[in-house]
């Protein structure tokens, strides 16, 4: 449980942070709450030759509303998202979820920044993100880009960002009314993490049909993902009980799905659907 020797460097700004992760290479690490990458690090799963510490920076902790936007940024921590007043009234699923990572000690230590970069597989903010159409701004070498959601998740552990680029802010659009989105999860009992974990977003028009749907899945499959397929049955339909219980019959493909101590591939499967109706039905009664 002992970490291979590395360099510890302190970023006081984002252009610090680019200038180090850039003069240091793909052999850096940031550190922000440090919840996932030191465990890795004691178990030399991780070894960076440098830990480039951006947890000084005051500018990335902000949360507020730009235009319709909700902006959190990058180093606001679980507890934060928890807990602002801003992110009840303007996205309240995200005060929701937050409120179930891990435990106190992770909730006032992580980031909603770092755990999107570190990109775990069972990570809650992964299928909230892509549920709720969110863009990421990112800054590196070349300058500042805006990730979308869609586009930010690559493979197992693995992101958009480029070895020089860090996330600032998270956009997250104000709920208004007419739009519901709710999250669900069986967590491990240990760790809290996703066994599986669904996020959905939903609008309605006054009549009660889904003009649209966006559906994130977390935990079940080596990375988030969207389950376009029960969208797009969604979309355009009278929502009651009886459509989303048809739609979500089948979410998950059990060839795609995880296997490991704590469940199967075809219980992953299961619970995809499971989660998924109990997220669709709550965002369908917050969209009313």
């Amino acid at each position: 449980m002992i970490p291979n020797d590395f360099q510890y460097v302190r970023a006081n700004s984002v252009k610090d942070a680019v200038s180090l992760l850039d003069k240091h290479g793909e052999n850096a690490k940031v550190l922000a709450g440090g919840h996932s990458l030191i465990p890795a690090m004691k178990l030399r799963l991780n070894a960076p030759a440098t830990l480039i510490d951006v947890s000084n920076i005051g500018d990335l902790t902000k949360i507020g509303v730009n235009g319709n936007k909700l902006q959190i940024g990058a180093l606001a921590t679980h507890r934060s998202v928890e807990t602002s007043d801003v992110v009840k009234k303007n996205c309240s699923v995200l005060s929701e979820a937050a409120a179930h990572i891990g435990d106190a000690q992770v909730r006032n230590r992580g980031t909603i920044g770092g755990n999107l970069a570190h990109a775990d597989p069972a990570s809650d903010y992964p299928a909230l993100v892509l549920a709720l159409d969110a863009e990421l701004e990112v800054e590196g070498k070349s300058g500042k880009r805006t990730i979308a959601a869609d586009d930010f998740f690559e493979g197992l552990f693995e992101t958009a960002l480029e070895s020089d680029e860090i996330i600032a802010n998270i956009n997250f659009p104000t709920l208004g009314k007419g739009t519901g989105a709710a999250y669900e999860k069986f967590p491990h009992p240990a760790s809290r993490f996703a066994v599986v974990g669904v996020a959905a977003m939903l609008t309605l028009d006054k009549k009660g049909t889904c003009t649209s749907a966006r559906i994130g899945v977390t935990g079940a499959a080596p990375w988030a993902f969207r389950a376009t397929d029960v969208e797009d049955v969604l979309t355009g339909k009278p929502l009651d009980e009886k459509a989303i219980s048809d739609a979500t019959a089948k979410v998950g493909d059990p060839a795609d799905m995880l296997s490991d101590a704590t469940a199967s591939p075809e219980f992953r499967a299961h619970l995809c659907s499971v989660m998924a109706r109990r997220a669709l039905m709550k965002a369908m009664e917050r969209a009313k």
